[in-house]
């Protein structure tokens, strides 16, 4: 693997609490209450499944676990404020109770997240980065948490239709350094800040993979980049696998991802791909200065 230097500062906080991806790769663990998210849309609908699955997941070894209600699969409708509360609240209160590590609920919605921090989240995950609903800022503020900011290009109904770029890196960059002096200016410490390309995102097969090519430049934002590469419909596309055979071509760009400064690595298949984060880390340059004599 070729390395890169891991400028950007590694560790961010949520509600007080230090996470640190210094020494190794995060795996963020993905439950899906929805009915029609792309891999696993309907699996979870029902509370005790979820709460099953995600127990499962940290079962596995996940740092943190990503709660969504809402699909954001190219072309998925919006659902009401209230189905999603419904939806989300009683797996993040049971979880809440029962799990040490981070939760954090994938929504765009500010009573969403209001109301998901108040039963025992610390994280919100906004594909939107804050820019759906003008509310989102004050009450990621307010209450101490964590933000993942996301770029997109349009919004879920739309992003695949044209999207269009003169430069995908370059433009992702812009954005997202954009978002972030918005998000400080509204009062959320920068320590509470993290970053996400968005693959998959309004981006078409080569902007995916030119931002994984050069995922590296973004750490020059100097905040800890998530990425969301599982099972994504144009790693289907390279390998001409349906979504249930995708992990094979999932492992090899997440083994990328990390290799280029990738901190926190958004996936459906924990127990796998921390195998696969772990050795891509070990035999990576980005990693060596922490990796050795430890798990890494």
């Amino acid at each position: 693997m070729s390395g890169h230097p891991a400028s950007s500062e590694q560790w961010f906080f949520a509600k007080g609490q230090k996470i640190d991806c210094r020494t190794r790769p995060l795996i963020m663990g993905v439950v899906n209450i929805t009915a029609d998210s792309f891999y696993d849309g309907g699996h979870y609908l029902k509370p005790d499944r979820a709460i099953a699955h995600a127990m499962e997941l940290v079962g596995q070894g996940a740092d943190l676990i990503d709660i969504g209600g809402e699909s954001t699969r190219p072309g998925s409708q919006f659902i009401s404020e209230q189905d999603e509360l419904d939806r989300v609240l009683p797996v993040v209160e049971e979880l809440a109770r029962r799990i040490s590590i981070p939760i954090s609920v994938d929504t765009t919605k500010s009573r969403v997240a209001q109301c998901a921090l108040e039963y025992g989240a610390s994280i919100i995950n906004d594909v939107s980065a804050m820019t759906q609903d003008p509310a989102m800022a004050s009450v990621v503020a307010r209450s101490g948490a964590a933000v993942v900011l996301m770029h997109i290009q349009g919004t879920p109904q739309t992003m695949q239709l044209a999207p269009s770029y003169a430069d995908v890196v370059g433009e992702v960059i812009q954005f997202l350094d954009a978002r972030v002096q918005d998000a400080i200016r509204a009062g959320i410490a920068r320590t509470n800040i993290v970053l996400d390309p968005g693959f998959g995102f309004g981006k078409l097969m080569f902007h995916n993979l030119e931002l994984l090519r050069r995922l590296s430049s973004l750490l020059t934002l100097n905040r800890p980049l998530l990425v969301g590469l599982s099972r994504k419909a144009f790693i289907g596309t390279i390998i001409d696998k349906s979504v249930e055979h995708r992990e094979w071509g999932t492992a090899a760009a997440i083994a990328l991802a990390v290799d280029r400064g990738a901190r926190i690595i958004r996936v459906h298949d924990v127990a796998m791909m921390m195998d696969v984060v772990k050795m891509a880390a070990a035999a990576s340059r980005s990693w060596s200065s922490h990796g050795e004599g430890n798990d890494a």
